[in-house]
């Protein structure tokens, strides 16, 4: 007796691929405009001299350098002795500044949580503002916060990336990236991430929806 044939299968319908949306910090949910103006008013020199001395020192504080010995170099370059009153003044601004969402953050982040879409930070940052960002009542709907002094090592190395999908649970595929800064952007592409140089929210989430992350 022939066998009898099997029903023809019914092709099951493709889903979505998951993909987690990863924004920086710094001048991508925090924009910069007026931490300057602040630190020198409380360091009581001028903006330009604030400038250069503040970004001149970041680098190393970013991979875990602690605040103390960043804002003594900070100091002694402007010409201020480090007197402790002077540092934890600098640091509680430095800290507040970073990690205070402004409206159109918030409205961004309350959209996409609503949407169910799974969110993530990875940003060069040092250990005070990432502790004082996952204490935010703002960071809740992020499933992972992961940040340059966490892992000793700082965007836009490849180790970073490699490190974020550990941390994420993610495939390169899967992630769509924000960051402000082109050279972090290329690296993240060369990693095998969508990334996107940030322009704003609303060109983000016009990016989401062409990706098919928001509906």
């Amino acid at each position: 007796m022939p066998a009898t044939p099997e029903p023809p299968q019914t092709p099951t319908t493709l889903q979505p691929m998951p993909r987690t949306v990863v924004f920086d910090l710094g001048e991508v949910l925090v924009p910069s405009a007026g931490l300057e103006r602040r630190l020198a008013a409380v360091l009581g020199v001028s903006e330009p001299a604030l400038r250069e001395a503040y970004w001149r020192h970041r680098a190393r504080h970013d991979l875990g350098e602690p605040p103390d010995r960043y804002w003594t170099a900070v100091c002694t370059e402007l010409g201020l002795a480090p007197e402790r009153t002077r540092l934890d003044a600098a640091e509680r601004v430095d800290v507040t500044f970073w990690s205070t969402l402004p409206p159109s953050s918030s409205l961004l982040i309350a959209d996409l949580a609503r949407a169910r879409v799974r969110l993530a930070v990875l940003s060069n940052a040092p250990r005070g503002l990432a502790a004082a960002v996952r204490a935010a009542a703002w960071s809740s709907p992020f499933d992972r916060l992961l940040f340059s002094a966490d892992v000793g090592t700082a965007k836009p190395s490849q180790d970073i990336y490699r490190r974020a999908d550990v941390e994420f649970g993610t495939a390169p595929e899967q992630v769509v990236f924000f960051d402000d800064r082109v050279d972090n952007v290329r690296a993240a592409v060369a990693h095998g991430w969508d990334a996107h140089h940030w322009e704003g929210a609303a060109r983000a989430v016009r990016v989401l929806r062409e990706r098919g992350v928001l509906g």
